[in-house]
């Protein structure tokens, strides 16, 4: 079997081929996903984002079974934001009326670090947990769905260099790391994006596609 991953992060793509290798099931970059127009994620959760993502790069890959996921923090002090604009928190609240956040010429993982550190600054609770999402569609049609967690803490200012988005600021308490701290093998071990895929590949092994 041959899932093709609708994702250009070849780190990404690394982790879900080495996951699969066991299971006897390939994987493999979706064939000119650069020329393919990326649909606006303006779904209200992980799932709703991952299964457009699915539906529409498998709708230009007649045929092909297509797999795509998204995935992000949730912070319960916070109103489990910044949840489904993970990626793009700063940036929204900056350009919203009345806004007091300027955007800065930094990079966006470091915008969005600084601005959950300023919300969480006079939070008791810093609990936090990664969320991810997976699809599986064919021509359009979602086939299989499967979700991932971890939970974790908030650091109050970042640590390691691995890794992207929030995860240098993301502690597993059991090992006293973060997860921009870890190497890769252990963190797909224990990540959101790691549980979620083996999920997924669990559900392929009872049904037929």
């Amino acid at each position: 079997m041959i899932l093709y991953a609708a994702t250009s992060n070849p780190g990404k793509l690394a982790e879900f081929q080495s996951a699969a290798l066991a299971e006897g099931i390939a994987i493999e970059a979706l064939p000119n996903l650069k020329q393919i127009p990326e649909p606006i994620e303006d779904a209200t959760t992980f799932q709703g984002n991952a299964d457009l993502k699915a539906i529409a790069y498998s709708l230009a890959a007649p045929g092909l079974l297509v797999f795509a996921d998204d995935s992000g923090l949730e912070v319960p002090a916070l109103n489990n934001r910044p949840g489904v604009r993970s990626a793009r928190f700063a940036d929204d609240l900056a350009f919203e009326p009345n806004s007091t956040i300027n955007p800065s010429p930094s990079t966006p993982d470091q915008r969005n670090n600084s601005l959950l550190l300023h919300l969480m600054e006079h939070q008791l609770s810093r609990a936090a947990r990664f969320v991810c999402a997976l699809a599986v569609a064919r021509d359009g049609h979602i086939l299989l769905r499967a979700n991932g967690a971890v939970e974790g803490q908030l650091l109050h200012h970042p640590l390691g260099s691995d890794g992207f988005g929030y995860d240098p600021l993301f502690l597993i308490p059991s090992l006293n790391l973060t997860f921009a701290e870890l190497p890769r093998e252990h963190k797909w071990q224990i990540s959101h994006r790691g549980n979620a895929f083996r999920s997924l590949l669990a559900h392929l092994r009872d049904v037929r596609l």
